[in-house]
């Protein structure tokens, strides 16, 4: 792979990755409510549900969703219903924030695993992220070359772009902490949360 192509993927990439989503709102709460840190397993699910779906495509299934109108129409389903999970459980977490807590009463930080597979199951939970990997690899893969070594750079370099910017708004995060840690900025980030999710699985369930 030449300097020039890699260096205009690693562009299209970092402006696909910048643009705001379900998984960076995602981000930014958990480093609100546990810390930059302790939220590190979510990014990693992230990133990793981001390479299995640039692996899927690359073997093809892009493909057999395209042609498979009714497997997409399951996995839209699931992928939205897994949005309006993650409202239910952002508009519990606002009624909890509103209680007064005592210091006996704090919550406790979810696992590793909690963490990192719900990042993960949001990040793999859309069918049409699989279609657009499928559209974009293809630009920038010289028939000409060998395909596992371009898409393995290709993946890489989407991982780490993935991921610094994960962190990117975590950190951006950290500006408004003060305010949105307190009890009355909880409520309303966590309601605005789970409209957020709540509009992007109606989103989700209407589009073609």
């Amino acid at each position: 792979m030449s300097l020039e192509t890699w260096l205009l993927f690693s562009s299209a990439a970092l402006i696909v990755i910048l643009i705001p989503g379900p998984l960076s709102l995602l981000m930014v709460s958990n480093s609100l409510n546990y810390g930059l840190r302790r939220s590190l397993p979510a990014f990693l699910g992230g990133v990793s549900a981001s390479i299995c779906l640039l692996s899927a495509s690359a073997l093809g299934l892009g493909a057999l969703l395209l042609a498979s109108e009714q497997l997409f129409g399951v996995l839209k389903i699931v992928g939205a219903l897994y949005l309006f999970y993650l409202a239910w459980q952002s508009w519990q977490a606002s009624r909890q924030a509103a209680k007064p807590v005592s210091s006996e009463e704090q919550a406790v930080n979810p696992s590793f695993r909690s963490m990192f597979w719900k990042a993960f199951g949001l990040g793999a939970s859309n069918p049409k992220d699989i279609l657009f990997f499928a559209a974009f690899l293809p630009q920038f893969i010289s028939a000409e070359q060998a395909m596992f070594n371009q898409l393995l750079v290709l993946i890489l370099t989407w991982a780490v772009l993935d991921l610094s910017c994960k962190l990117f708004y975590g950190l951006s995060a950290h500006g408004a902490a003060r305010y949105l840690r307190s009890g009355k900025g909880q409520v309303w980030f966590n309601r605005v949360s789970a409209g957020l999710f709540a509009a992007a699985g109606s989103a989700s369930l209407l589009s073609r």
